[in-house]
């Protein structure tokens, strides 16, 4: 059976994937392709082209389109839970009881012109809910056979904020729901923008920012309460619609003036201050105490029995809250899915149809699942680009890029197929060698342009991951953070948080060799068998995908070295 997946419903992060007989055979983000960060309002036309080329597939064998958003009829308890909670907003209210599937028509209308433009004229339309799908992304591409328990977290889907349930032998069984507005990454995504980010892209860099601060400073609980099992956000200052937002410029914000009345001015600007890194720590305290609260409440006798939690959500993306739930008493293992956010909802879709159809599902076990190209592309791409640029082919690329990484020097590296999920893993990659002093600020400054206070993350051979990490615990997507031992931090100080963890990427020979290699190559060089890794692009761009984007960012920052397959471009 051939699924393909596509996502795109919330007007962010539109993606496609493609399952053929059970296996993933292709997953990327629309963005991509187009080079518009998040693809704002975009369905997923080149993503969804590039999964059947990828697999070989002409239009009219695909037998399914599984789509991340379902219809939700009023017996549910969630259109009734929204009209009460927004009592505030008539319109909104009225509309949620009366009108509550408008987005899923639109939706479903959109979805089935583009099958259109496709040519899929014989697959038939299969929609899921959005929770069901992150919770499939999560829990049947684990790999794990036992009971396992689910934790479904992020802003929302059609209403639903929240899923706690477990599967087990290949079913998904949902335990507790919550509704909009009662959304803990509602609550985390406005704060985010009270500090001065935007809502999906900041979160992360308030996560970054939360170590420098004092989380007992100021006390932000007043923002959430978790009683007798029900979650309850207080919309009198955040997650708001309609008249309750704040405004500044024209623009309104998902937070109340009541909020900036006790918290003071929105930030501005790029600096750490004070009270603002206090803040940041307080909302991350206030995250990580009541999503473990929560967790204990509906899955702890699950996690008691077996140990095992598969998650996803945009929630599942805080690496701070992952360490957390990892060092739980009773968890054995903890699976996120690398693409948590909504791009890898179109992966979710495919997979819950794939298993409610009794396909047997292969685990997922990398997340190179992009388009790759050969060297000879690498080389017509520098021909045909204006930027004139100098390269030679080189024998040994591992080998070159490590003396390059030796002497101090970030790298792009560009080889096999892009990653999908926001995390570079060694394919799409700037990298610098984090034994060397002052390597993360240069790549911040001259390439990254971004926060000086974002953390870099180090990617580790497999061999070694367990002496540095202090845990055997499995790590290939970058999705936790660990205490680094003590006697590693002044070996690659650059990838060492402020408060003594790395969000650590464990690299394998079979999954990425010639990544391996090339740590291999700089351990010989200087004995440090880890390497500083971050996304290749530049702020506020989406990630690399072709080798003509390597080159416009090369050109468009001050790196001197790009290593595209076995192509070396160099300026100066």
């Amino acid at each position: 059976m051939i699924i393909l997946g596509l996502s795109g419903a919330l007007g962010h992060d539109a993606s496609a994937a493609i399952i053929v007989d059970g296996k993933i055979v292709a997953a990327a983000e629309e963005e991509r392709f187009i080079r518009d960060k998040h693809a704002k309002n975009k369905f997923p036309l080149e993503a969804a082209r590039y999964c059947l080329r990828e697999a070989g597939v002409r239009p009219e064998q695909v037998d399914i389109v599984a789509f991340p958003y379902g219809e939700i009829p009023l017996s549910s308890g969630a259109r009734w839970h929204y009209a009460k909670r927004y009592w505030y907003a008539p319109d909104r209210a009225l509309d949620a009881l009366f009108n509550g599937n408008r987005r899923f028509r639109r939706n479903r209308d959109k979805s089935l012109a583009l099958m259109r433009e496709l040519g899929l004229t014989k697959a038939r339309f299969v929609p899921v809910e959005h929770h069901l799908a992150h919770a499939s992304s999560a829990y049947h591409l684990s790999g794990f056979k036992e009971k396992t328990a689910i934790v479904g977290i992020d802003g929302k889907g059609e209403y639903a904020t929240t899923f706690f349930g477990y599967g087990e032998n290949g079913k998904i069984h949902k335990i507790k729901e919550f509704y909009d507005p009662d959304s803990l990454g509602g609550m985390y995504g406005a704060i985010t923008e009270y500090l001065g980010f935007e809502m999906l892209d900041g979160e992360f860099k308030v996560m970054g920012m939360a170590p420098y601060g004092d989380p007992k400073r100021y006390d932000l609980s007043r923002l959430a309460k978790f009683e007798n099992g029900e979650l309850k956000i207080n919309t009198d200052y955040v997650n708001v619609v309609g008249l309750r937002r704040y405004k500044e410029k024209g623009k309104g914000y998902y937070f109340t003036p009541k909020l900036v009345e006790w918290l003071g001015p929105k930030r501005q600007g790029d600096e750490i201050d004070d009270p603002y890194i206090h803040y940041a720590a307080s909302i991350q305290q206030l995250l990580e105490d009541i999503a473990l609260e929560m967790i204990e409440y509906y899955l702890g006798d699950i996690i008691r029995e077996t140990g095992r939690i598969a998650m996803a959500g945009g929630v599942a993306l805080n690496v701070k809250l992952n360490q957390r739930i990892i060092g739980l008493p009773h968890v054995k293992e903890l699976f996120v899915q690398p693409a948590s956010g909504d791009n890898g909802t179109s992966l979710g879709a495919a997979s819950y149809v794939a298993a409610e159809s009794g396909e047997p599902l292969e685990p997922m076990r990398h997340a190179y699942l992009g388009p790759s190209f050969t060297t000879e592309e690498c080389i017509a791409a520098c021909e045909a680009h204006p930027a004139k640029p100098k390269f030679q082919r080189v024998e040994n690329a591992p080998q070159k890029g490590a003396e390059i990484l030796s002497q101090g020097n970030p790298l792009a590296w560009f080889q096999g197929r892009m990653e999908f999920g926001p995390r570079a893993l060694g394919c799409r990659s700037i990298l610098g060698d984090p034994s060397h002093p002052g390597v993360a600020d240069r790549i911040n400054a001259q390439i990254k342009y971004r926060e000086r206070w974002r953390p870099f993350c180090p990617s580790m051979l497999d061999r070694v991951a367990a002496d540095i990490l202090q845990t055997d615990h499995p790590a290939p997507y970058m999705t936790f953070t660990f205490d680094v031992a003590e006697h590693w931090k002044p070996r690659i100080p650059e990838v060492v948080h402020e408060d003594g963890t790395a969000r650590a990427q464990i690299v394998s020979k079979d999954t990425n060799p010639r990544y391996y290699a090339l740590i291999e190559e700089l351990e010989r060089l200087r004995n440090v068998p880890v390497i500083l890794n971050t996304s290749l692009n530049r702020r506020g761009e989406p990630m690399i995908c072709s080798p003509t984007d390597a080159l416009n960012m090369f050109y468009g920052c001050d790196l001197e070295y790009l290593l595209m397959e076995d192509v070396l471009v160099t300026k100066g």
